[in-house]
């Protein structure tokens, strides 16, 4: 069964409202290409890795966390830009990138997926001034040590987490996917016991040892699967289209 692709783009837009949140990206469709769309990749990022994977799989559109054109880009069509362009509009497939949108969405955004496979509790947004917040907060059903979240951690995501902290027993939790750790000073002033994102930086190791807050790195991508996926199943049940997630591999 065929989608067009200006049903495809109204559903998607509807359905993840990227009015609501000013982000550093256009959301929505980023290139475009065939007007019909009978088969959808979707996955984390536009790299070239997953343009091909595409191509290979005839698809007609890709629908990714992190598109393309970002703020403060250099904004030339040269190099790698010009070879994951050119791949597209070779094989007349679209992009679709939504960014924050795909991070804040209550049930198919990366936080509240990342809340399921580790079966947190949502209690609401971490920015309590802030009705969009892209950071959240809740708690578990049963206290976890810091170990038993770590395992928790690898075991859903297979991948080993950084770990910092004092590894005292943990009741709530805040949590940001991927580059959300600045996040943290916010947490352990509201008194969480643990806050998950996915990068780290320098000094997010000194907040957690002197504020007393155990913090998890459990990796950018790996914490921004499962937004995409559960957009694209959703896409596959009301559309009844092929849709294929394909996970591009990245340590970071």
């Amino acid at each position: 069964m065929s989608l067009s692709r200006e049903s495809l783009l109204s559903f998607l837009n509807e359905t993840l409202k990227p009015e609501r949140i000013k982000d550093y990206c256009p959301n929505g469709l980023q290139v475009e290409g065939k007007s019909q769309i009978n088969r959808i990749i979707t996955g984390v990022t536009a790299s070239q890795a997953l343009i091909d994977a595409a191509i290979a799989q005839q698809a007609d559109a890709i629908f990714v966390h992190h598109g393309f054109f970002w703020r403060g880009e250099d904004p030339r069509v040269v190099g790698m830009r010009k070879r994951r362009l050119q791949a597209l509009l070779a094989h007349d497939i679209s992009l679709f990138a939504y960014h924050l949108p795909l991070d804040i969405h209550p049930q198919l955004g990366n936080n509240a997926q990342l809340a399921k496979l580790l079966d947190i509790e949502t209690e609401g947004g971490l920015e309590t001034d802030n009705p969009q917040s892209v950071a959240m907060r809740g708690r578990f059903k049963t206290a976890l040590t810091a170990a038993q979240l770590a395992l928790r951690i690898e075991e859903k995501l297979e991948r080993k987490p950084l770990v910092e902290g004092h590894g005292g027993t943990i009741h709530t939790v805040a949590w940001c996917t991927g580059g959300g750790q600045s996040f943290i000073e916010q947490a352990a002033e509201q008194g969480v016991d643990a806050f998950i994102s996915g990068e780290v930086s320098e000094q997010t190791i000194h907040v957690a040892r002197e504020c007393g807050i155990q913090f998890f790195a459990a990796g950018h991508h790996a914490t921004e699967r499962y937004g995409a996926k559960a957009v694209g199943e959703l896409l596959a049940q009301k559309f009844d289209v092929d849709v294929r997630f394909i996970d591009i591999d990245n340590p970071a």
